[in-house]
């Protein structure tokens, strides 16, 4: 594609989405960017004016007629100057109301659609990250915006206005050829500018990898999390000299772009624009020059100013040129963005089912049949033919090294993916027959790395059943079901205390604390009609005693739910009804503990290892911890 022609449907895009900025917005800044073309013409023409009538007024004196004229031609030039003053100002306010507005739509379409997906595939695809990324680091800036770019377009109404009327003086009063001339100098100025200033950004914009590392670098040397260990490993130092590195490797390409982009090319269309100049100055001051010059004062200084004011305009625009030649870079990530994720997103979006009481679902085996899956961006089948039957009203175990797909069965399951091959099927039935909400309604997950709201534990609680987060006694009998309740009513809000430390009156739970809150999330989800509960890894952080105790008695509160547990505690995966163990992403074996140690497989040998570990460690294993609050 030519550059005219990108350059054209570029300008015609950013006109577009200037439209979302708002009709009465957009008329409001067309306006104040036209009286700001015109006003500096009529500037010209009256000061022109005005020097031309001071020697009749000299020569009339005060209150004579000729002096009335100099006043009133001084008057408009002026209240034309002034107009400028105080339109600036006014211009640059709504230029960043529009570029806001269109900013905002822009991010308001960014999360409808990263929200609006049922699965979360396309949002770990790295090509829909990096074009995510990307986006919203503009976004979030307001300085490359693409909002940005819609107020530059509109801000050059001004220039291009003033411009216009700055060669029609010059027609009007000497020569039209003159006024041509100075547009050919002014284009060829303009075309070096803009023209540099669009090949710089392209170069720039190959270059967002590292410009993404940069960031990444940046973010880390000022994270809290990351500044403990940076200090006690002694990676100051490291960290700097690496940064520095990274920061010149991005620079001296643009460096050398910009060379390659300005430095000639600039000698030669300066060289061009300014023969094109002198040569119409050179025809304007022999003309005034001659004896039987028609140009009258006046008309010389309206003509000398009209041209120096059309030539100031071959210069870059600061409030346009840079906006309009990198802001739509985030757009187009944008668009790329939405059509990713409009092409995986699920057809079916209906709303999700409020089950409960006598609406609740019937529980029913769960079939994986030859199932295979491969995550996006990766050739590794983390599944390979798994076939696998959870049965309907009992706790069934998944254990396996990491890696062995445990978590991606759990996402398939709570169809986060779909399957890469294969099918997964409820009561006989494939489970993408059903909506997907309607699905998710009668499932509860705790996920190994389960949300932890900045909210109140009562909400934390509630988001399990979000239709029935009215339901004050069915949160805190969650709560007292996992042991909890008793700890939050001793705070000063009790229940509704914030769980984030930084909010008014929050506290911070520990990790213990933190699992206990899920487990409520899952009960008060399974009350309300969740007859599917998976538990991934749900008492990591609790030690093997209190995990044992917990989860016998979470299984009496879960009787009749068809339960999935993951977890590499075999104190509690013992307790299940039927103990499954992945291998490469099949079933290596199952069957009840009993019969899996007489087996003497390898979920007998991973058994005795564990156990002769927490005798040595009295019971207690790596990473348990207090269960206290943290205010």
């Amino acid at each position: 594609m030519s550059t005219a022609i990108r350059l054209v449907r570029e300008r015609w895009h950013i006109t577009r989405l200037a439209r979302r900025a708002g009709g009465p917005l957009i008329t409001v800044t067309v306006l104040v960017n036209l009286l700001l073309g015109v006003l500096p013409v009529v500037f010209v023409v009256a000061s022109a004016v005005t020097v031309g009538r001071v020697p009749a007024a000299v020569g009339e004196g005060v209150g004579s007629a000729a002096w009335d004229r100099l006043l009133d031609a001084f008057t408009v030039a002026a209240l034309s100057f002034t107009g400028q003053q105080v339109l600036l100002p006014v211009r640059e306010s709504v230029g960043e109301l529009v570029a806001r507005r269109v900013d905002g739509r822009l991010i308001d379409d960014v999360m409808a659609a990263a929200m609006g997906t049922v699965g979360i595939g396309a949002l770990h695809d790295p090509q829909v990250v990096a074009e995510l990324r990307t986006a919203a680091r503009e976004l979030e800036t307001w300085v490359q915006s693409p909002g940005q770019a819609c107020a530059g377009q509109l801000a050059l109404i001004a220039r291009y206005t003033q411009l216009a009327g700055h060669l029609a003086v010059v027609g009007a009063v000497f020569s039209y050829p003159a006024a041509l001339g100075l547009l050919v100098a002014v284009l060829l100025f303009r075309y070096g500018v803009r023209g540099g200033l669009r090949k710089y950004a392209e170069a720039r914009f190959a270059l967002d990898d590292a410009e993404l590392k940069n960031d990444y670098l940046r973010a880390l040397a000022i994270d809290p999390a990351a500044a403990k260990e940076i200090r006690v490993f002694g990676l100051i130092g490291w960290l700097r000299g690496y940064w520095s590195r990274s920061y010149r490797d991005w620079l001296a390409p643009l460096w050398n772009a910009r060379r390659r982009i300005f430095l000639w090319p600039f000698v030669v269309f300066t060289g061009c624009g300014l023969a094109a100049s002198l040569l119409a100055f050179a025809v304007l001051g022999s003309e005034a020059a001659g004896d039987r010059s028609a140009l009258t004062l006046t008309g010389f200084v309206m003509v000398i100013t009209a041209a120096l004011g059309a030539l100031s305009l071959g210069q870059g625009y600061p409030e346009s040129d840079f906006p309009t030649a990198v802001g739509m870079h985030a757009y187009y990530s944008v668009q790329r963005f939405l059509r990713h994720i409009d092409a995986a997103r699920e057809a079916d979006m209906a709303p999700p089912a409020r089950l409960g009481g006598a609406a609740r679902r019937e529980s029913a085996p769960i079939r994986f049949e030859n199932v295979g899956f491969t995550y996006p961006g990766e050739r590794h089948k983390v599944l390979d033919g798994l076939d696998l039957t959870i049965p309907a009203g009992r706790c069934t175990a998944l254990v396996g090294v990491n890696g062995a797909g445990k978590s991606t069965l759990v996402k398939l399951l709570a169809r986060l993916y779909e399957p890469t091959s294969g099918t997964i099927r409820s009561g006989g039935a494939d489970i993408r027959g059903r909506p997907v909400r309607a699905w998710r309604a009668g499932l509860a997950v705790i996920f190994q790395d389960f949300a932890r709201h900045e909210m109140s534990a009562a909400e934390n609680v509630a988001f399990g059943a979000v239709a029935y987060e009215g339901d004050r006694a069915g949160v805190r009998a969650a709560l007292a079901d996992v042991g909890l309740l008793d700890t939050l009513e001793a705070l000063p809000r009790g229940i509704d205390t914030p769980l984030s430390r930084h909010l008014a009156g929050g506290v911070d739970l520990s990790g213990g604390q933190w699992q206990r809150v899920a487990l409520a999330r899952a009960l008060f989800a399974h009350r309300h009609g969740a007859s599917l509960l998976v538990l991934d890894e749900p008492t990591a952080s609790l030690d093997v005693r209190a995990e044992a105790g917990f989860f016998a008695e979470f299984a009496r509160l879960a009787r009749g739910a068809t339960t999935l547990l993951i977890s590499h505690r075999f104190s509690t995966v013992r307790q299940a009804d039927l103990i499954v163990v992945l291998e490469d992403g099949r079933v290596g074996e199952q069957g009840t503990h009993d019969q899996l140690m007489a087996a003497g497989g390898r979920y007998a040998t991973m058994f005795d290892l564990q156990a002769a570990r927490f005798a040595d460690t009295g019971g207690r294993a790596e990473g348990d911890e207090p269960l206290g609050v943290r205010p």
